[in-house]
Order: structure tokens, then sequence, then C-alpha cells
């Protein structure tokens, strides 16, 4: 099934939304809000499913146009969000451009960042920002939003905590990023709020795109309208989220409604071909990928981070050539800037 909130208060109202992301009907008598599905996931999540099956069987009068407009993000606010960054091409071409090496360890040992959840975009809200300088940048991510996890499980039995899965927008202001991580204490200003997609979809409506514990499939990029990028999100994901989610639980447990996100989508350009999609690759899912390759291969980078009116979208198709998550489409606002 396939969840959203529509805007309203702090925590949305929630949605069962249909297959096609045409229509919707409130959870009402269910759950108020996906927090109060996911703090009870398995006396809730039955009688969702049930209403999805009659949304689909169009048996429900009550059911409305769904607009991605009238969305909060799925969690407008969450417990927790623990970013993971589990493609290692990522990794190595963004701190190459720092002048830092890959840890050893990274291949072995996931990484993960604790990043802000006290207020995600929606996934049509602007993206602002207070200062071009800042190298604003965009993020494609696929992430996971759990059930409780308990202290110390295993990757098998986190894999079986998952309870949804959705798009991020994981919004990355660079120039401020050296600084931070110089201190030695990680992000913290250069990470400001996450987009997340309209809706959140339970494991099976991926069939076998979810496997593995990665989702298989192409996130699609657009800038200005020009196709940025389209890396396959289960390929050369080093981590599956079954090790993502047990590494964050580690040492703790993990609350209901969790958010661990997978790191920018990235694939390693096929033998013979370039980076870009022009050059026969699978592009980009940010700019700081592209401007080390444009570094590495002329000295210096040539595409400049996001300006004021610029217009990012992100999207991942499902097998029918639909819309799986719906499009995260946001348009870059900075608060000093000019209107475009």
């Amino acid at each position: 099934m396939k969840l959203a909130s529509r805007r309203e208060g702090r925590d949305g109202r929630l949605l069962v939304v249909s297959r096609d992301l045409s229509r919707a009907v409130p959870a009402t008598g269910i759950a108020e809000t996906l927090q109060q599905a996911l703090d009870d996931w398995d006396r809730r999540a039955p009688a969702l499913a049930e209403l999805a099956e009659r949304l689909e069987a169009d048996r429900c009068p009550e059911a409305t146009t769904f607009d991605p407009a009238q969305c909060a993000a799925p969690l407008p606010r969450a417990y927790q969000w623990a970013d993971g960054s589990a493609y290692l091409h990522h990794v190595e071409l963004v701190r190459r451009a720092r002048g830092a090496d890959l840890p050893p360890s990274l291949r072995e040992d996931p990484l993960l960042y604790q990043g802000g959840s006290d207020g995600f975009l929606g996934p049509t809200e602007d993206l602002v920002a207070a200062d071009e300088a800042f190298g604003i940048d965009f993020e494609g991510e696929v992430a996971v939003l759990t059930d409780d996890v308990p202290a110390g499980v295993s990757p098998a039995e986190a894999l079986e905590r998952i309870r949804l899965l959705c798009l991020v927008n994981d919004v990355s202001l660079r120039a401020l990023v050296p600084d931070e991580l110089a201190k030695g204490f990680g992000f913290f200003q250069s990470k400001p709020a996450s987009a997340l997609s309209p809706v959140a979809v339970t494991p099976d409506e991926l069939g076998d795109r979810w496997r593995d514990g990665r989702v298989h499939g192409a996130l699609v990029t657009h800038l200005n309208g020009e196709l940025f990028g389209r890396p396959d999100a289960g390929t050369d994901m080093h981590f599956g989220f079954d090790r993502l989610v047990a590494h964050a639980a580690r040492t703790r447990r993990l609350g209901a409604g969790t958010l661990v996100g997978s790191g920018t989508v990235s694939n390693r350009p096929p033998p013979g071909a370039g980076a870009s999609v022009a050059e026969g690759g699978a592009g980009f899912s940010c700019i700081a990928e592209l401007r080390t390759v444009e570094t590495l291969r002329d000295g210096a980078p040539s595409t400049p981070f996001l300006r004021h009116g610029d217009r990012v979208r992100m999207e991942m198709a499902d097998a029918r050539g639909g819309s799986l998550f719906g499009a995260i489409d946001q348009r870059v606002v900075v608060s000093g800037g000019r209107a475009p």
C-alpha cells in the first residue's frame, strides 16, 4: 500500500493512496497520522491494507483526487533520521574532491550520521537557503521507515523491521561542509531540512525490485527540465538496508518511525563510458559528484551549485512505468536573492 500525509497541523493527516497515485482517502478511524500507524503497526496495518484494497476496487465514495502539492512529507517530523553513505563510489569521489582518503574500514563498516528530523519538507515545498555562496546541492536517496527495532539485531532481523520506503532529497550546503568536518564533530549547519517523496510505500509494492535489502530501479533526477542522472539504486549499493538498520541499532534501540537513508545513489561508469548520461553513464544524483568528475578531467569544476529559481525533480518508476513514490519537485529560493 501507499501512504501519504495531507498538510494539516504539525504531523499531517494520514491518507491511503491508490497505486497509480490518482486518488486518496483519509485513514479515518484507523490512524490519524503516519506516526500513530507506525507506533501500533501490527494492529493498524491490516486495516490500512483493507482500506487500500477498497480504494483500488473503487469502493470508497469518500475518495478524492490525490494532489502531491497538498502533501506534507509522509512523516513531517520523525523521532530519528540516520543517513548512511552506502554507495562507495559517491564517497570516494566526494572525499577526493576535498583531499580526503577513503577509510579502509568503510568497506566493512557502514557510515551513518544523525541528521535533523524535527521537520522534513513536503515534496513540492521550496528549498530555501540564505545564500548561494553556501554551495546548495541536492542529493537523491532512498530511505526506509522502521518499526521499533531492538538493540543488537542481526541484519536479517533488521530487514523484518522495515515497514515503508520513500525517496529523499537530502539537501547539502557544500561550502559549509569542510569547516564543520574539520572540527571533528560532524554535520550541522551544512545539512538543512531534507524533503521526502509524496508517498511512502510498503515493501510488497516494489515486487522483485525489493530484494537483498535494496531497491532496484533508476532514480531519475532532472535539473531545470534536463536529465541529470538515472543511476540504479540497487546497483553499487555496498551495504543494503538490512546492514544499515542493524548498524544503527548496534548499541541502542530504534523507535518506530526512524528513517534510515541510503546516501546519495551513485553508479560507477560502465567500461568505456563516461560518467554523465551524455557520455553513456548513469549520470549523477548530486552536483558535487559532477563537479568532482569535472575537476579530475579538466582541472576545475564548471557546473555551478544550485541557484535561485532552479528546479529539481526526483522520481522512480514502478514495473508498469508509473510513478512509484511520486515526485519530489522543488524550486530553489535564496532568501536574499532576486525573483526568478
